[in-house]
C-alpha cells in the first residue's frame, strides 16, 4: 500500500490540533518546507474537515495528509472523504479500523496496554499508534518483546530528547505533537521560520 509505505519511508508524523483553520495551511507548508512529509489533522481542530480537503488539494501530491482523533466510523468516512489518507484514533475501536480498512485508508488505532495493542493489530490495524508513550522508552522495549511482529507507532511524549532512542527500540514512525507544533504560540513568520527548522531537526534525528 503506497500511503503505508510512505509512513515507514518518512516516519514523522506532525500532528496539528488546535491550529484555527486561517493559519492551518501556514503551519502545513512551514512543516513541508522542513521536511516532514505526513501530517495529521485532529477532528477537534476548528473546520477540521475543512483544513483536510484544502490541505488534500494544495499539497496532498508533496505531502501525507491524514485526520487524527477520529473516534467512531462515521467520523472517519467523513475524513477520508474529504481526502485523509491514514486515520489516527487515541483507541481501539473495531468499527472505526473496518471502515477505514474498506475505504482504502490506513488504520493508525491507538492502544497502551499488551492486549489492546494486540487486540488492533488483530483487528486490521496497519500500525498501532502507542499513546501515551510519556511512559517512556522502557516501556516500548517491554511491550515490544512479546509482540515484535508489530509494527508500533508511539505518540504523546516524544521530543528531541528521545527520539533516538524510541528508534532503537524499533518504532517504526512517531507521532510528534506540541513538541513539534504548538498551537499556543502566535503563528507569524517568525515562528513558521522556527518551525521549519524544528521540522529538519526531527528529520536528521531519525535518519
Amino acid at each position: 500500500m503506497q500511503t503505508l509505505h510512505h509512513i515507514y519511508q518518512h516516519k514523522i508524523v506532525a500532528i496539528i490540533r488546535g491550529v484555527s483553520a486561517d493559519k492551518a495551511k501556514d503551519v502545513a507548508f512551514a512543516l513541508a518546507e522542513g521536511g516532514v512529509k505526513i501530517l495529521e489533522i485532529t477532528l477537534n481542530s476548528p473546520k477540521a474537515l475543512q483544513v483536510i480537503e484544502q490541505l488534500a488539494d494544495s499539497i496532498g501530491n508533496q505531502v501525507l495528509i491524514g485526520a487524527g482523533t477520529v473516534l467512531d466510523p462515521e467520523s472517519a468516512r467523513a475524513a477520508i472523504y474529504a481526502g485523509a489518507k491514514f486515520i489516527l484514533s487515541p483507541t481501539v475501536d473495531i468499527h472505526t479500523i473496518h471502515m477505514t480498512r474498506r475505504h482504502g485508508a490506513v488504520s493508525i488505532p491507538g492502544a497502551y496496554t499488551p492486549t489492546e495493542i494486540l487486540n488492533a493489530y488483530a483487528w486490521g490495524g496497519d500500525i498501532v499508534k502507542v499513546f501515551p508513550a510519556s511512559a517512556g522508552v522502557a516501556y516500548i522495549k517491554d511491550v515490544k518483546g512479546p509482540l515484535p511482529q508489530i509494527p508500533i507507532m508511539p505518540t504523546g511524549g516524544v521530543g528531541l530528547d528521545n527520539i533516538k532512542e524510541f528508534k532503537k527500540m524499533g518504532a517504526v514512525a512517531y507521532g510528534i505533537g506540541s513538541s513539534l507544533v504548538d498551537a499556543k504560540q502566535n503563528i507569524n513568520d517568525e515562528y513558521l521560520k522556527q518551525l521549519s527548522l524544528k521540522a529538519k531537526q526531527f528529520i536528521n534525528a531519525v535518519q
